[in-house]
């Protein structure tokens, strides 16, 4: 087991209206705020309304900033940037999924920085100061309401980068499960892919002793799988959902990193199909995890095959290990067919055409992934399996 140093600030408010607390919540850390969201469901809902209305209570001002779009646009971060110096905000309320708390991350790290926000994304510097950020949660997947990450795509590439900075970390996040209970089921989907990606990131690792993190891994990963069917056919289940949303938090809060490595090139991957395609995150991490586990199979094939084991319920082969993992594999694409998605560029109907230039971007500031470093053609391998 590694050193290390947990820390998260976040504080959590879940459960049935807890929105009717924001006011109260952003009160304590500013008296104007900038709301950001993406407009579309969260006002159509009544969400936002209810937002506004809490905060009217609590003596709190907004200036508002909507048009937050999946694979959040840095165009819309500078306009925030502008408009939150100009108002004089003193938070960040973010309504809405991953996209919008993302892009209230780069809105609150480009605000006392003098230079141009795209630097810290662009591997240039990392923010020592940021806005405080708070969100009111719509979409389980990203896990950005309790992490210090942001990605964000530059359209002038297009290039999809993302940043960890500890100051971009959420003060507060407000997260109801019934919130989501109109959910689309292709939504529900791919932040359901997100989050287990999350901690998959996290337990394919080369280090040794950390029992207690791969077997919290492994119940959280059990409880994803076991509840995905029954939010996509069932969206108004509460107890479902409530499971759905805490995992996507505890996915992504740091928790199950503790004391290992992650690898994280399954993500830098993903970056580059959905800066070229647009496609949902979760929908692109569908279709490269099941290859790159292909790829690295043998590295350590007694960890695939325990994610087989453990995860999917795989009988385990004593004296084949490798057909075990492989079978895990299987039973992944599998899982993600059943929830809706695509687990091949080919069933995505994505061109394959550019696979090599996707493979070059992904390694532009070097070898990508700790589990086993990937250069280029590592990359391309991997995007071929995916293709098929």
């Amino acid at each position: 087991m590694q050193n290390f140093v947990f820390e998260n600030r976040t504080k959590i408010l879940f459960g049935r209206g807890m929105e009717r607390q924001v006011g109260e919540e952003a009160r304590r850390f500013a008296t104007k705020i900038l709301l950001h969201h993406s407009g579309g469901h969260v006002v159509r809902s009544g969400l936002l309304d209810k937002v506004k209305d809490s905060l009217k209570a609590a003596g709190v001002q907004w200036v508002e900033l909507g048009g937050v779009q999946p694979n959040p646009r840095l165009s819309l971060v500078y306009e925030g940037i502008r408009l939150c110096r100009n108002e004089k905000v003193g938070l960040i309320l973010a309504v809405g999924g991953g996209s919008v708390i993302d892009s209230a991350k780069a809105i609150a790290a480009g605000v006392p920085y003098a230079g141009d926000v795209w630097d810290f994304y662009d591997g240039k510097g990392s923010p020592a100061e940021a806005l405080p950020v708070a969100t009111v949660l719509t979409i389980p997947a990203a896990g950005s309401e309790a992490s210090p990450s942001s990605v964000i795509t530059d359209e002038r590439g297009p290039w999809k980068r993302g940043l960890t900075a500890e100051c971009l970390r959420p003060v507060f996040s407000i997260l109801n499960p019934e919130l989501t209970f109109s959910l689309p089921p292709y939504q529900t989907a791919c932040g359901i892919v997100d989050m287990l990606a999350h901690i998959m990131e996290r337990y394919f690792t080369r280090e040794d002793h950390v029992e207690l993190t791969d077997r919290l891994c492994e119940a959280t990963m059990k409880t994803i799988v076991r509840n995905a069917p029954v939010v996509i056919h069932d969206p108004t289940n509460y107890h479902a959902r409530a499971e759905i949303m805490w995992a996507g938090t505890i996915a992504h809060n740091d928790l199950l990193g503790t004391g290992r490595i992650g690898d994280w090139a399954t993500h830098m991957i993903e970056h580059e199909i959905s800066a070229l395609y647009d496609i949902a995150h979760g929908a692109g991490l569908a279709i490269v995890f099941p290859a790159w586990m292909e790829y690295n199979l043998l590295v350590d094939v007694r960890r695939f095959a325990r994610f087989a084991e453990e995860v999917f319920g795989v009988d385990g082969l004593f004296y084949d290990p490798e057909q075990t993992a492989r079978q895990g594999i299987l039973r992944l694409k599998e899982f993600y067919r059943s929830i809706g998605l695509a687990p091949s560029l080919r069933e995505a109907d994505i061109p394959t055409d550019k696979i090599p230039e996707m493979a070059r971007r992904a390694v532009i500031m070097g070898p990508i992934g700790a589990y086993r470093r990937l250069d280029a053609s590592d990359v391309e391998a991997i995007l071929r399996l995916a293709a098929r």
